[in-house]
C-alpha cells in the first residue's frame, strides 16, 4: 500500500534554499532577541539601591566570564626585561604572570622627566597582528604604540598590554570562531574572561608602582579593547575613568543583523543570565564613561551603540551624573582614527586630570618607534601555558563519590541546581501550547504509521512519528519507546517514510528492520528530530552553520541544550496522544542518547533510558553552556538511574564507573545495565 502524502516533507529536502528551518531558525532568533530585549535594566530609585543591583550583576558578569570564583591573585613575578627611550617618554619592556605560566607582555610609557605620582592608563589592545623579522610575534602592543606615547608625552603613565591571541606567546581567540571548539561553551570559557583577568592583574601591576596614582586610572581599547575595557571597568572599581571605543553594541545588532559574523569569542561573555549588553555598561555607573564609535562601523552598528547609550543613561540619570556620560561618533569606518583619539584623550584630560574640557588637543596620536625596539622577550618562556590556557583557565567540575545518601542528596541537588541555572536557564520560563494536530494514519506491510505535529517552542514546528504493529489499537499499547534522531538516524528512518512520488517496499532493509521492531507486540516505537534535524534542517555552508551555533550561545544557549527541551515537550505531545497511557521508555544513540538522558532527568515517569554509543564526555558531545563547571555525563547517568533503569551499550567499559558505583552503593545494583561491544576497553 502506498502511503499518499503522510511524510511528504522529505520532498523539498533537495531544495536546500526552501528548507522551512531557514525561515524558522530566522523568525526564532528574532523572538528570543525580542524577549530579552523586553526583561529591561533595572533603573535604581537611590544609590544605595544601585550598589544592591551593581553587586548582583557584577556577579553575575563575573561567572558569564568564567571569574567565579575569582581565581587566585598569585604573585605577579613582574621582571622588566629592557627599556628604550622615544620623544620625550620612556618605554619600559616588561611581563608579568596573570597566572602561573600565563604570561602577559607589555609596553609601559612614562613621561622622559619624572614627575612624581601621575595618573595612569590602561590601554587594552585590539586585533593588531605585528611580526618580527624573525617571524615571532611583536605583540599586538606594538601596533598600538601610538596610544601609549601619546598619554606619555601628556604626562601619564600608560601600560599597554597584550592579548593571548596577538601577544608575543599566542594563545587563541577563535576556539568557535574557526576551530570547532565548541566545548568551550561545556566548559564556560570565553577568552574575554582571560582578557578581563590580564587587565585585572595589569591594574594589579601598576599598583605597585611608585609613580602611578592609583585614585586615578582610566582604562581603555579599542575593537577587542574596546570589550575588554569594558569587561575590565565593570568588574574592578579602581577603573575610576573609562571610555571603551568601537567595543560594544547590543545583543539585536550581533544575534539579528548578524554583527556576531565579524568578531571573534574574545568578544562575548557565556551569556547564561540572558543580558543585553547595555547591563554590562551600566555596571560602570556612576564613574566616568564614554562611549565612542564611528557611524559607518559595520560591526559595532551605529544605532545599537545609541540604543545602547540611552538606557545607560536612563542610569546614569537616576544617580544624579548624567554629565559623567558621554557619547563620541566620529565619521568613518572600524578604524582607529584620530578623531576617534582626540576624543578620547579630551575625556582623560577633564576627568583624571581635571583640564578644560574645551582645550583644543592638536597633537596627535604617532608611532615614534621601530616595533622591534618594543619586543619584550628574546626567548619564550618554557613555562608558558598561554598556548594552553584555554584548557584550564576555567577549571571544570570534580565528581566525588558521595560517602552515604545524605550526601548524594545534597550533591544531587547541587547538580540540579546548576543544571537550571547555569546551564539551560535558556529553556523556556513556561511551556507554551503544544498545539498539537494530527496526520491521518497510514499502513504498508501491516505496519501502522502515525504522525502528529506539535510547537515545543515558537516558531519551532515539529513532528512526531508512532509506528506499530497495525493489528494493535493504540489503547492495547504496553510499552512505548520515544527515540531521539541525529542526522544519520534520520537518514535511516527517512528510507522507511515515502514521499509523494514513491513507494516504499517491504523488503527495504530500513523498513525490514523498524517492522521487525513492532511486529507481533503490543509496543509502538515513536521518533522525533528536535530543531535542526531533518524536516527543519537549516541549509549553508560550514561557515554559515558556525556562525548559527555562535548565535545561541550569545543568547544563553546551546542548540543541543535546546534539542533536549524539544525531547521534553515531545515526551508531553507523545502523552497527549491515543498511545499516552502506555508506559514511556527513552532509547538513543550517539549524542542523542545524552539529550535524551538530560530530557530523562527533568521529566517524571519515564519507565527506562537505553543508550548506544554514548560519548563519554561534553568535552565532545553534546554541547551545552556551562556543562562541565556543574557535572559530565557520568554524573547524569547516575542520577537518572537513582530514578529509572538505564541501559548502556558501550565500547568503554571503563568510563562509567562512577553512576555504576553510585547505584551499587545505595541500594539499586540492577539499575544501571552496561554491555560491552565489539572490541570494547576494559577501563
Amino acid at each position: 500500500m502506498r502511503l499518499p502524502i503522510l511524510f511528504s516533507l522529505v520532498a523539498f529536502l533537495s531544495h536546500a534554499d526552501d528548507l522551512p528551518g531557514n525561515a524558522m531558525l530566522a523568525k526564532y532568533f528574532e523572538r528570543e532577541v525580542a524577549a530579552i530585549e523586553h526583561q529591561p535594566m533595572l533603573v535604581p530609585a537611590s544609590a544605595e539601591e544601585w550598589e544592591k543591583i551593581r553587586a548582583a550583576d557584577r556577579a553575575e558578569l563575573a561567572g558569564m566570564l568564567g571569574l567565579s570564583p575569582m581565581p587566585e591573585r598569585t604573585p605577579l613575578n613582574a621582571v622588566k626585561t629592557g627599556e628604550t627611550a622615544g620623544d620625550g617618554f620612556v618605554v619600559e619592556k616588561l611581563h608579568f604572570e596573570s597566572r602561573p605560566g600565563l604570561y602577559v607582555t607589555a609596553n609601559l610609557y612614562r613621561p622622559a622627566q619624572e614627575a612624581g605620582k601621575l595618573p595612569a592608563i590602561l590601554y587594552v589592545c585590539g586585533h593588531s597582528s605585528v611580526k618580527a623579522k624573525d617571524g615571532g610575534s611583536l605583540g599586538n602592543k606594538t601596533g598600538y604604540q601610538h596610544h601609549g606615547a601619546w598619554f606619555a608625552r601628556h604626562g601619564y603613565v600608560c601600560l599597554v598590554i597584550d592579548t593571548v591571541q596577538l601577544g608575543e606567546i599566542r594563545g587563541e581567540h577563535h576556539g568557535t570562531y574557526s576551530f570547532d571548539r565548541w566545548w568551550w561553551m561545556s566548559r564556560g570559557y570565553t577568552p574575554a574572561g582571560l582578557e578581563a583577568w590580564s587587565g585585572i592583574r595589569a591594574l594589579d601591576y601598576l599598583e605597585t608602582r611608585p609613580d602611578v596614582d592609583t585614585t586615578r586610572i582610566g582604562v581603555t581599547g579599542r575593537s577587542g579593547g574596546g570589550a575588554y575595557s569594558w569587561w575590565i571597568a565593570a568588574l574592578d572599581d579602581r577603573v575610576k575613568v573609562a571610555a571603551p571605543t568601537a567595543g560594544i553594541t547590543t545583543l539585536r545588532n550581533y544575534v539579528v543583523d548578524g554583527a556576531v559574523e565579524g568578531h571573534c569569542d574574545c568578544m562575548f561573555m557565556v551569556n547564561s543570565r540572558q543580558w543585553d549588553y547595555d547591563r554590562v555598561a551600566a555596571l560602570i555607573a556612576p564613574r566616568p564613561l564614554l562611549i565612542s564609535n564611528t557611524d559607518k562601523d559595520t560591526i559595532f552598528p551605529l544605532d545599537g551603540v545609541m540604543t545602547l547609550h540611552s538606557s545607560v543613561r536612563r542610569v546614569y540619570r537616576a544617580l544624579g551624573a548624567d554629565g559623567k556620560l558621554g557619547v563620541q561618533i566620529a565619521e568613518g569606518p572600524h578604524k582607529d582614527t584620530q578623531s576617534l583619539n582626540v576624543g578620547a584623550f579630551a575625556w582623560f584630560e577633564r576627568w583624571l586630570k581635571g583640564a578644560d574640557p574645551m582645550a583644543l588637543l592638536d597633537e596627535p596620536a604617532k608611532k615614534y618607534l621601530d616595533p622591534e625596539l618594543l619586543r619584550v622577550f628574546t626567548a619564550l618562556p618554557k613555562d608558558e601555558i598561554n598556548t594552553r590556557a584555554d584548557e584550564s583557565f576555567v577549571p571544570a567540575a570534580i565528581a566525588k563519590e558521595p560517602a552515604d545518601a545524605a550526601a548524594w542528596e545534597k550533591q544531587r541537588e547541587a547538580w540540579m541546581r546548576g543544571l537550571r541555572e547555569d546551564v539551560f536557564s535558556g529553556w523556556p520560563k513556561s511551556s507554551c501550547d503544544l498545539a498539537t494536530t494530527e496526520v491521518p494514519r497510514s499502513e504498508t506491510g501491516g505496519v501502522a504509521l502515525q504522525a502528529w505535529d506539535f510547537t515545543p517552542q515558537e516558531p519551532w514546528r515539529l513532528r512526531l512519528w508512532v509506528i506499530c504493529d497495525a493489528t494493535v489499537k493504540p489503547s492495547d499499547i504496553k510499552r512505548i519507546t520515544l527515540e531521539p534522531l541525529d542526522e544519520d538516524g534520520w537518514k535511516q528512518l527517512q528510507r522507511c517514510l515515502p514521499g509523494e512520488n514513491n513507494a516504499i517496499s517491504a523488503e527495504d532493509a530500513g523498513f525490514a528492520a523498524l517492522k521487525k521492531r513492532v511486529t507481533g507486540t503490543r509496543e509502538a516505537v515513536a521518533f522525533i528530530c528536535p530543531r535542526g534535524i531533518g524536516p527543519t534542517a537549516w541549509s549553508g555552508t560550514k561557515k554559515e552553520q558556525t556562525q548559527r551555533l555562535r548565535r545561541f550561545y550569545l543568547l544563553g544557549q546551546t542548540l543541543d541544550g535546546m534539542r533536549v527541551w524539544d525531547i521534553r515537550r515531545a515526551i508531553t505531545a507523545l502523552r497527549e496522544t491515543p498511545f499516552g497511557k502506555a508506559p514511556l521508555r527513552l532509547i538513543g544513540s550517539r549524542a542523542p542518547s545524552v539529550n535524551a538522558l538530560y530530557a530523562a532527568l527533568f521529566e517524571d515517569g519515564i519507565a527506562g533510558v537505553e543508550m548506544r554509543d554514548p560519548p563519554l564526555s561534553h568535552s565532545s558531545s553534546p554541547i551545552y553552556l556551562n556543562v562541565l563547571r556543574v557535572m559530565d555525563i557520568p554524573q547524569a547517568m547516575a542520577m537518572v538511574a537513582m530514578r529509572t533503569n538505564v541501559t548502556l551499550t558501550t565500547a568503554s567499559v571503563g568510563a562509567w564507573a562512577f553512576p555504576k558505583s553510585v547505584v551499587s552503593k545505595f541500594g539499586r545494583p540492577n539499575a544501571l545495565e552496561i554491555h560491552p561491544t565489539a572490541g570494547s576497553l576494559s577501563n
